[in-house]
């Protein structure tokens, strides 16, 4: 446990510092709006970690990545002490900087997983969503000292807290578990088999086609090209159609199988979805936290509108909500240990559920619009809102703590950095079209019955919970 906190502090760091360090930095520069707001393309790494973490579960020793990444983090925070203003080089420097700490976060979970008993996954997980949060907090206090060392000095300190993690986790880590990895194809021997199976290549082109959309998403490349959906899908068919012909006029041997998880590129994204029970679950983690996801982005805006400053949400929904989420997932963890994860799920997932009611509450119960800048809102007022707030942020916690369990418990160790990407790439995605989705709502329903709608948006998933269970016995068979 102590380990994990460690590495998950040194996970959350590189992020804190990514959006709260060098917005400000560039901005005090005068940098312009658009340029900083462009930074936010070279955060796709985080995104799109799961393309290369195969690289990562291929060649193993986790703490060598670890210690590399970490090393060379430190050495890009030199390069802005050194080189404070902004240039050209900047963007290569940022992504730089996103794609190491992608990478460091593929060998920390790859880690994590391999290292922990399935009886210490929810404990584990509640330290590591406090620690992550710890780590992104750190970088608030190096933004600080930039008041008091001058920019060069910040990212000094930032540097030998990246130095200092780095060399405690390849110094003092413990050594990873011995695992044998069964042996592999080339890559043009798994090109050539995807080929020959319509089916399997159907599955890779619709996979890269979700993958296309996450890049989209962020770089709007469907807004600058007319039709852009049109040949992205008609690209697809065309290659899925040529894996068609390729199966008539070349059929497979009989008895030959299509490829499977020894393939370099794909093969572990092939492997996970011959499982049994596979289907119904990837449906359970887009859908397990759907409520909470659909109400979270319009929380905020909710307590503008009813009237509260911006120091009060800060205070209470960020700050005070953070300290109760972190609460909420160290308690989680140490429930869903004790009751085991399928229970912690539908357990925990249910006072998750009963939260967004709270917020649905206080939509009916406070007026909006009630005060003006200069005016004051009512005490009765100001506590409910802190009530459903910190009801939320606290149960939150309850129900991720659960979920994140659940992702360690079912993925193989033997590839658990890119099982794991993967799945929790799902999971974002899910996250990210419940928010976009969620505005939409708000606005024409009202704040109240769009909240109302939320916690009917959480249950389900619980119609998938036979397949969750089934699952989790394979998983536990496997490791048997």
């Amino acid at each position: 446990m102590f380990w994990v906190g460690i590495l998950y502090f040194a996970e959350g760091l590189p992020l804190g510092i990514f959006y709260d360090v060098f917005p400000v930095h560039f901005r005090q520069q005068g940098v312009e709006l658009w340029k900083i707001g462009f930074m936010s393309l070279l955060g796709l790494a985080w995104t799109l970690k799961f393309l290369w973490a195969p690289a990562i579960d291929h060649y193993r020793h986790h703490r060598r990545w670890m210690f590399a990444v970490e090393l060379l983090m430190a050495l890009v925070m030199v390069a802005f002490a050194i080189h404070g203003d902004f240039g050209p080089w900047v963007w290569f420097a940022i992504g730089l900087f996103t794609l190491l700490s992608a990478t460091n976060d593929i060998a920390i979970d790859g880690y994590t997983i391999e290292m922990l008993d399935k009886r210490e996954l929810g404990l584990a997980n509640g330290l590591r969503i406090g620690f992550y949060r710890v780590g992104m907090l750190a970088a608030g206090f190096i933004l600080i000292l930039s008041d008091y060392l001058g920019w060069s000095g910040t990212y000094l300190s930032a540097a030998g807290i990246l130095l200092l993690t780095g060399s405690l986790i390849l110094l003092k880590a413990p050594k990873e578990k011995p695992y044998r990895r069964p042996a592999g194809i080339r890559l043009a021997t798994e090109l050539r088999n995807l080929s020959r199976h319509p089916a399997t290549l159907g599955t890779v082109v619709l996979f890269l086609l979700g993958t296309l959309w996450l890049i989209d998403r962020t770089v709007r490349w469907s807004e600058q090209v007319a039709g852009f959906w049109w040949y992205a899908v008609g690209a697809g068919a065309l290659i899925t159609s040529i894996g068609v012909i390729r199966r008539q006029t070349a059929p497979t041997e009989e008895g030959e199988e299509p490829p499977t998880g020894r393939g370099p590129m794909f093969g572990t994204l092939l492997e996970m979805l011959q499982r049994p029970y596979i289907l119904p679950v990837i449906g359970f983690i887009l859908i397990f936290k759907l409520g909470d996801a659909a109400m979270g982005f319009m929380v905020k805006p909710f307590w503008v509108d009813a009237g509260f400053s911006a120091s009060q949400i800060g205070l209470v929904s960020v700050n005070l909500g953070l300290v109760l989420s972190i609460a909420g997932g160290i308690v989680g963890g140490w429930i869903t240990d004790r009751i085991g994860i399928f229970h912690g799920l539908w357990v925990l997932g249910l006072f998750q559920a009963v939260s967004n009611l709270g917020y649905a509450g206080a939509a009916w119960a406070l007026p909006l619009g009630e005060v003006n800048s200069g005016g004051e809102l009512a005490l009765a007022h100001q506590a409910i809102m802190y009530g459903a707030s910190g009801l939320e942020s606290f149960t939150g916690g309850l129900g991720t703590a659960a979920f994140l369990a659940f992702l360690m418990a079912i993925v193989d160790k033997r590839a658990s950095a890119t099982e794991y990407a993967l799945l929790s790439s799902i999971f974002a995605l899910s996250r990210s079209v419940a928010g976009w989705a969620g505005g939409f709502g708000a606005e024409s329903m009202g704040y109240a019955p769009y909240f109302l709608l939320t916690f009917f948006l959480s249950f389900p998933a619980y119609l998938l919970l036979p397949w969750v269970s089934k699952m989790l016995a394979y998983a536990e068979s496997r490791t048997d």
